[in-house]
């Protein structure tokens, strides 16, 4: 009898019958030659049963039937794809051994798994656990195959993962669903990244914006010119700022400190999956999923990576003949001048920077394969272009850097000045040609702040600490304090990464790449998940949550399930997850805990009070153009008296409905004669005199910015904001404060 191969997809099916098997036989559905047959799965062909397979009363949602927990799981075929589970079935039944080729993963463990018990097949089964699917790697994946009991426990850890979702998803969906008459999805993972993004925008409507002034020193000694900034306590007085100026200008002073010490700037890690997916974002503004699909791309159609969905930055000492042989490989292609370039004996089995093979679990890093990339797309040349740089930067030396640290003392008055001066560029020659490649700012210490102290010079820089320097000038810069960021999909994954903990210690991030929020096969398909629920929506770059969004992370806490929204909490369940793949840890108490946890929901929930259904009503619709679109509609007069009734009645309708209390008063409307107060809305500011005519309105969202409240009260009291990154409605950047334009309407404008 024949040896049945089932891989996770066609691609991948038909590139192991082109290595192992080239004059197999194609019968569309799978591939027979004399010793294998080869078919594949379509992704998930057998899935978990729904809840009225356990009782038909499950077909209506009903509080008082959860929570539904199953003594054991049901499996039923994907409707879909229920035809190609039939081939495999009758395949089976001609052979007399199996061969799991799905992805080198727990999912693609999960899919043959599911496939094995719906169709109860008994036979004895290998296992083909590749990184890349060039015919030389699959050649020798199939002459060392592992025996399938070796992966048992990455089965079992993929089979609880799975029910763990099941029992939260549904039992928390249906029960904070059918108590609120709104459909409301919660996840074991999608509810706590969903958290960090609603606290993330409490933090930034919480903060309020101060004012300070930043004095800085412009110095010359012979030749040699730089700037130093004033060192002390942050200034909030502008007259103190400008005396101080007035006091150092044009003064003699001398250095009172003067440090050079030579620094090395190594090579950034190899590529796993979350980190290409956190600067695709960044670099090209691809979505996680996009990037997702971009790599597997190029991994399974044009074979010209290494697969893609690791969490490990380093490769074993087995990959480092693979790396030397593809560096070999990108001669004569675009990359040849630094392929020329390169110190091959810089990559070795000795450099812990690179190869770390305790830091291996189940793939490498992400790294090109030695075969030519032709016909590829141009996002696909995008992605791949970063990962061969990557891998060509670790043939490289590290950059070198002399750092002068000096102190000039003017008048008794400290500045001091960091000039990062260039020996040699290593590495970076790699990245030349594209904007810089920014070193990764020093723990603790902010971007815009390094970025005001250090200088980087390609030129010699270098001082007579014993001469005299002249103050020609100084300045005094007018600067605000900055609110947090709004999350990106990169910023998100990264947080996803670490399980929402603010961690820039490397090392520290590192130990928790295994309890973060879902796994880096799975974090993108969280993204688009809360996406397509309505819970965030994307203003550029930015992911802001909606008011559905919002109302649900309420309801959880006001329930008193914190713990369905933590992220903390959800990253030890991950690494939990991860301990039982590894054998440390029982499945069985994993579910167990679970199983507890979903019945808790739905007694916290059960004795909750409704909420009022304005509170899902969302202002997230996203119009074309987005937030820049947004920006230009301010200054239409069209139905602004519309829009104001609605804010204004909206604000009371969800503040009375939330809590019984009256709408917050933001300030008095500025319009002469109103008389009026301004209330926050979903939408935007608007006056409680709008029924008797009054059109003032300021719109939440306005040239590229969401307004906070103290923001919009200093428009209102002031006239005006604080400097701040804006979009004009030409669409180009500018920075300048908004002002109000119009005390009749709102209507604001830019001042440069």
């Amino acid at each position: 009898m024949k040896t049945l191969i089932i891989a996770e997809k066609p691609d991948m099916g038909r590139n192991i019958a082109a290595a192992i098997d080239p004059k197999a036989k194609n019968h569309r559905t799978y591939l027979e030659g004399e010793q294998y047959i080869i078919t594949w799965a379509i992704g998930h062909l057998v899935e978990l049963a729904e809840p009225d397979a356990y009782d038909p009363k499950y077909k209506r949602w009903n509080i008082n039937d959860l929570p539904i927990i199953p003594d054991s799981f049901k499996l039923v075929p994907n409707r879909k794809t229920i035809d190609q589970l039939k081939v495999i079935a009758e395949l089976a039944k001609r052979c007399n051994m199996l061969v799991n080729s799905c992805d080198a993963g727990r999912e693609g463990q999960h899919i043959f798994s599911l496939i094995q018990r719906h169709l109860k097949l008994s036979h004895p089964v290998k296992r083909l656990w590749i990184s890349d699917l060039t015919p030389e790697t699959i050649r020798k994946g199939f002459a060392e195959l592992k025996d399938g009991a070796e992966y048992e426990n990455l089965t079992k850890a993929a089979k609880a993962r799975s029910e763990a979702d099941w029992l939260i998803g549904m039992n928390g969906s249906r029960a904070f669903t059918t108590k609120h008459n709104e459909l409301i999805s919660v996840g074991r993972v999608q509810t706590p990244v969903l958290a960090l993004i609603y606290d993330r925008q409490k933090q930034i409507e919480a903060f309020s914006s101060q004012q300070f002034f930043e004095l800085e020193g412009h110095f010359t000694q012979g030749q040699t010119t730089y700037r130093g900034l004033w060192q002390g306590d942050r200034m909030t007085d502008r007259a103190k700022a400008d005396a101080l100026a007035a006091k150092v200008s044009g003064k003699q002073g001398q250095i009172a400190s003067y440090e050079v010490k030579e620094t090395k700037e190594y090579p950034f890690k190899l590529y796993d999956l979350t980190l290409l997916q956190r600067e695709a974002n960044s670099r090209y503004g691809f979505s996680a999923k996009k990037t997702l699909d971009l790599a597997q791309a190029l991994y399974e159609k044009h074979k010209v990576i290494s697969y893609p969905r690791t969490n490990s930055n380093y490769v074993t000492e087995q990959n480092i003949p693979e790396m030397h042989k593809t560096l070999a490989a990108l001669q004569g292609t675009a990359y040849d001048a630094w392929v020329r370039g390169a110190n091959r004996q810089l990559v070795h089995k000795g450099n812990k920077f690179i190869c770390n093979p305790a830091r291996v679990e189940d793939h490498h890093a992400i790294l090109p394969t030695p075969r030519r990339a032709n016909g590829l797309s141009a996002d696909e040349q995008k992605l791949y272009d970063m990962i061969v740089r990557r891998f060509l930067s670790q043939f490289y030396p590290a950059a070198e850097y002399k750092v002068h640290t000096v102190l000039t003392e003017v008048e008794k008055e400290s500045f001091k000045t960091t000039v990062k001066e260039l020996l040699g560029l290593g590495w970076k020659v790699i990245y030349a040609d594209q904007k810089k490649e920014k070193a990764k700012t020093p723990k603790g210490k902010e971007k815009e702040e390094e970025d005001e102290e250090e200088v980087e010079v390609n030129e010699p820089f270098s001082l007579v600490p014993g001469a005299e320097v002249l103050c020609a000038k100084a300045a005094v810069k007018e600067k605000e304090t900055q609110p947090p960021k709004h999350y990106t999909e990169g910023t998100l994954l990264k947080a996803m990464e670490s399980a929402g903990k603010q961690i820039e210690d490397e090392e520290l991030r590192e130990a928790m790449k295994d309890a973060g929020l879902g796994t880096p096969a799975t974090r993108a398909a969280t993204i688009e998940r809360l996406k397509k629920v309505g819970y965030v929506t994307m203003q550029g770059k930015k992911l802001l949550i909606t008011q559905k969004g919002r109302t649900v992370i309420e309801l959880i806490r006001g329930a008193g399930i914190d713990l369905l929204a933590s992220p903390e909490m959800t990253g030890h369940w991950e690494r939990r997850l991860n301990e039982i793949s590894r054998g440390a840890a029982s499945d069985a108490q994993f579910m167990e805990n679970v199983k507890k946890f979903a019945a808790m929901i739905v007694d916290k929930v059960r004795v909750q009070a409704r909420a009022a259904k304005t509170l899902f009503e969302g202002e997230a619709t996203k119009q074309p153009g987005g937030a820049k679109r947004r920006g230009r509609a301010v200054g239409e007069s069209a139905g602004k008296a519309r829009a104001a009734t609605k804010a204004t009645s909206a604000t009371k309708k969800g503040a009375t409905a939330k809590d019984g209390a009256s709408p917050s008063i933001v300030a008095h409307c500025p319009r002469p004669g109103c008389g009026g107060v301004i209330f926050m809305g979903r939408k935007g500011y608007g006056c409680s005199n709008y029924t008797q005519g009054c059109k003032f309105v300021i719109w939440k969202e306005n040239y590229g910015r969401m307004l906070t409240d103290a923001q919009v009260k200093a428009l209102i009291e002031k006239g005006k904001t604080g400097k701040m990154k804006l979009v004009r409605p030409d669409d180009t950047l500018a920075e300048g404060r908004l002002i109000v334009k119009s005390v009749e309407t709102g209507e604001l404008a830019i001042e440069e």
